[in-house]
């Protein structure tokens, strides 16, 4: 694989995108040129007990054909705790053999904090005990070896205007607006089950001159086939280069399925440069999380904690 292949470096853009608008502040920059990025992890956002800080380094042949480089620092890990996380991302890793894994790493070792602070007897981290930081840079992998998973995406065009009869119209809603030097940018959400219904919700969306009259509608959607065990997905730029492209990737790290997500900007004559894309993103993410098909990062430490604790209960009950 070049070391200058223009798919991955795309694919790198698109994904610090979406995780930008995922995470917000808790994701740092610390070298965009060298593609040095940085998170910091809590089990919970309100006077959080465990935490740590990924630091990843983005190889050129990420994510087509090569692991980020990754170092896990928190001076209270110890060397057996960081191997088994160790484990747990080569594991993630290799079941995701040229897909874009970061969001994947990040939640595991959010999993593996809200499980310790859960079992540990300790109040609390002891911060005067510290261990070596170890970089780890998956040397001993054979990427040749492994052969990468099929995708298994399917890709529709259609004509938005074809006969709608039968299909059921769902409903329709509205996220709050973001302005930035009088472009305006609004996100709208519906639940679908079929193409039909995308056609459908798209058209009902068009009767508003509104939303008809702006400059730009990006839109995706994702569909789960369950009996194939596939996905139906597409998306549309709409005369905005790429933003549709992007707004799929964001919905596909955060594994949402059966929606349809439409971003309208309203362009106010002053060129925003990348920041239009981090606007579409943070619109459709922020309406995912409000029509729950998501969560943002304080919900999702709790659900995962909950969980937790609900599987820590059964094993109780068992014995």
């Amino acid at each position: 694989m070049a070391a200058n292949d223009p798919e991955a470096g795309q694919r790198q853009k698109e994904e610090i995108e979406a995780l930008s608008a995922i995470y917000g502040d808790e994701w740092c920059v610390v070298n965009e040129e060298e593609k040095i990025f940085c998170i910091k992890i809590s089990e919970c956002l309100e006077q959080p007990k465990w935490t740590l800080c990924l630091q990843v380094i983005l190889p050129p042949e990420y994510p087509t054909a090569a692991p980020p480089i990754y170092q896990i620092n928190a001076p209270w890990l110890q060397r057996q705790e960081y191997e088994e996380l160790a484990n747990s991302l080569e594991e993630i890793y290799i079941q995701n053999l040229g897909e874009s894994i970061l969001y994947q790493w990040i939640e595991k070792l959010r999993e593996f904090l809200i499980e310790k602070s859960q079992t540990s007897d300790l109040a609390g981290p002891d911060v005067k005990k510290s261990t070596e930081e170890i970089g780890v840079e998956y040397e001993d992998f054979q990427l040749n070896e492994q052969p990468l998973q099929e995708c298994t995406t399917l890709t529709l065009d259609f004509n938005l205007f074809e006969s709608l009869e039968g299909e059921e119209l769902p409903p329709v809603y509205h996220g709050n607006p973001i302005t930035d030097r009088r472009s305006t940018f609004q996100a709208h959400l519906a639940p679908i089950v079929s193409p039909k219904q995308v056609k459908s919700v798209l058209a009902e969306l068009y009767k508003n001159k509104k939303i008809a009259n702006a400059t730009h509608n990006i839109y995706a959607y994702r569909i789960y086939c369950e009996d194939k065990q596939t996905f139906l997905q597409d998306c549309e730029d709409d005369g905005e280069t790429a933003a549709g492209g992007r707004l799929l990737h964001l919905m596909q790290i955060l594994d949402v399925r059966n929606v349809l997500v439409v971003v309208s900007r309203w362009y106010g004559g002053i060129l925003l440069g990348p920041d239009r894309f981090k606007h579409i993103n943070n619109c459709a993410r922020n309406i995912l999380v409000e029509q729950k098909y998501t969560y943002s990062s304080e919900n999702l430490s709790k659900q995962l904690g909950k969980n937790r604790k609900i599987k820590k209960d059964k094993k109780k009950m068992e014995h």
